[in-house]
């Protein structure tokens, strides 16, 4: 099928954003690394492996300028990056332009200082899991189980129901196993908050305060956490300069053309997937993970599935204008 039609591909702007990452460090006089990820990427463990890719061969930093954009992921892989970074500078600065959410806000609690602009904002870190006896929506697929929301339908059945134990109506819903997991990986998420902050803040008290608050005292995953609200809970937050400001808004157009979507149909259950999900980038070096691959729906199943894989990470570096994006198997 793939040969019948031409495929849609993101655009690869890699000297534009180069010229914007040069301009920035002119600025801070700090080494940048730029995170990004599109709408259908997330923080994952493959990208420690990038990160170390780039700093490896560098001498131990000064100032080191993290450029953070994305919605969240594995904050697992969040503390080893910070635990990579860490070996490489003396100190870390977050800069937030935008969205910075869920596990990319455990990355910028490894910043002595996060620097934030007017529509940047984190996010809290409330648990929620895809497991694999979780129950299935209408599409046939698992569905996410929150610890908040848990945590509320509890409450609410004992603030209704007096003293009767809410669990067996639970259970006909979510397998118990489903709900024990949920519970472990909210003290998994405070864990993580904490042992990231420990990376600079030497009042443990303080980082379990800012490591509970994040986990537990909101009401909505997706609650934006500004400048004003970071720094009432603890955390070393500024504005960011306006010029570095105006220049991340640049780039982050930029990987916004990149990051795309980027479907092509063939017919009513087919379809290729060509988007660029992730995006790691410091002065004469990007490295971008694409996917690359076929999706076909079993109406008798009601879901896609994968074939014909061929994603893969890509690099491109130095100043050559014809520079061309090189696939690699990472280490």
């Amino acid at each position: 099928m793939a040969d019948k039609v031409t495929l849609v591909k993101p655009p690869i702007m890699y000297k534009e954003a180069q010229k914007v990452l040069r301009e920035i460090e002119s600025i801070t006089g700090g080494k940048i690394i730029s995170y990004y990820n599109s709408i259908s990427g997330n923080i994952c463990q493959n990208d420690v492996n990038i990160f170390h890719e780039i700093i490896s061969e560098w001498d131990m930093q000064e100032d080191l300028y993290l450029l953070i954009k994305s919605d969240g992921g594995d904050g697992k892989a969040s503390l080893r990056i910070i635990n990579l970074l860490r070996q490489h500078t003396k100190r870390l600065t977050a800069l937030i332009q935008g969205e910075c959410g869920s596990a990319a806000t455990m990355l910028a609690l490894g910043a002595e200082e996060i620097q934030m602009g007017p529509l940047a904002y984190l996010t809290p870190i409330d648990t929620s899991i895809t497991h694999e006896l979780s129950p299935i929506d209408r599409n046939n697929n698992l569905v996410r189980i929150g610890h908040d929301e848990l945590t509320r339908v509890v409450k609410l059945w004992n603030e209704e129901q007096g003293e009767s134990n809410p669990y067996p109506e639970l259970y006909k819903f979510i397998h118990p196993l489903a709900i024990g997991a949920v519970d472990r990986a909210s003290s998994l998420s405070i864990r993580l908050c904490s042992e990231i902050l420990s990376f600079h803040m030497t009042d443990k008290g303080k980082a379990d305060n800012i490591s509970k608050c994040l986990n537990s005292n909101y009401p909505s995953h997706s609650y934006p956490i500004t400048i004003r609200e970071s720094q009432r809970i603890g955390l070393n937050v500024n504005e960011i300069d306006s010029n570095v400001n105006n220049l991340l808004t640049d780039l982050y157009s930029f990987y916004s053309e990149m990051g795309k979507k980027a479907y092509t149909d063939y017919d009513e259950n087919n379809y290729h997937d060509n988007a660029i999900t992730n995006i790691i980038e410091a002065v004469g070096v990007q490295y971008f993970y694409q996917i690359d691959k076929d999706w076909h729906y079993k109406t008798d199943e009601r879901r896609y599935i994968a074939w014909n894989d061929k994603s893969s990470w890509y690099r491109i570096e130095g100043t050559d204008k014809e520079a061309k994006p090189e696939a690699i198997a990472l280490r």
